[in-house]
């Protein structure tokens, strides 16, 4: 099946939005909190917290630039730890889909002339490729900007060296492609070959799977527009007029998954 069998589905949203081996109940009748526990706590999508202890101390800039403290100070990241969540989900498990459809649905947000396409899409398989898709949240508006620009600026060929998928015994598939965010509210998609040496890369013996991704932002650091020696201490202003510290962004995503609790109506789903 080609690979924009599932991802072309992401058009028809205008916008968005113990199960595994246990599970009876049908996906249909999940309510808000199954699903979202399937998305973020289960054998298909896990979370991962990071906090940023960086802003705890808050340096005034120098005098004369009170407009840039103001605007640092607005933007409510000061003075405090930031914390952030990536939420890393195998988008090619039935399950994982399954429940993106229930929330949207949950939310009436769901064409009744549309409930029949995306229900088949859920229930859409692929040969040929492994979709896992990452979404960030957080409360503080400049490191969620910081890690935005990151997401959207990516590109495969700076990810590919850093950005792969490891059974227990070592083995490693590394990224194929790599597509950045839309609004569907879906997330970045990291794509891997399904296959390793002509035979599927995961299987009930492979013990666990790990998703791992690496990369910095250095394009943060042309970013500065402040006249020469008017630029503050740690921060660069952009065209928008955010502020942005004046060093690099690096995101470090690695999470593990194991294989026994990604058995889904007697299948290995990811």
């Amino acid at each position: 099946m080609r690979k924009s069998a599932i991802i072309l589905f992401l058009t028809l949203i205008p916008g968005v939005v113990a199960f595994a081996q246990k599970q009876t109940k049908p996906w249909t009748d999940w309510n808000q909190k199954e699903a979202q526990k399937m998305l973020d706590d289960s054998g298909w999508g896990k979370t991962q917290t990071e906090t940023d202890t960086s802003e705890m101390v808050y340096t005034p800039t120098a005098a004369g630039n009170a407009s840039l403290n103001s605007d640092r100070a607005a933007q409510g990241a000061t003075n405090q730890a930031t914390t952030v969540k990536f939420h890393i989900r195998f988008f090619t498990a039935r399950p994982i889909r399954q429940a993106l459809v229930r929330m949207l649905e949950d939310q009436n947000r769901v064409d009744k002339s549309k409930v029949e396409v995306m229900h088949s899409w859920t229930n859409l398989h692929t040969d040929d490729y492994i979709v896992v898709a990452v979404t960030y949240e957080g409360s503080d508006r400049r490191y969620l900007g910081r890690a935005q620009q990151a997401f959207e600026s990516a590109i495969t060929a700076v990810l590919k060296d850093n950005t792969y998928l490891e059974r227990k015994d070592g083995k490693r598939i590394f990224l194929g492609e790599y597509k950045p965010p839309k609004k569907d509210g879906f997330g970045a998609h990291f794509i891997f070959p399904r296959t390793l040496g002509g035979e599927p890369f995961l299987n009930a013996e492979s013990g666990s799977v790990r998703f791992h991704c690496e990369w910095e932002n250095k394009s943060l650091l042309d970013t500065a527009l402040n006249p020469p020696g008017q630029t503050s201490r740690g921060a660069t202003r952009n065209s928008g007029g955010s502020i942005q510290p004046d060093s690099s962004f690096k995101i470090k995503l690695d999470m593990r998954f194991k294989i026994a609790d990604m058995i889904y109506d007697g299948v290995l789903e990811y």
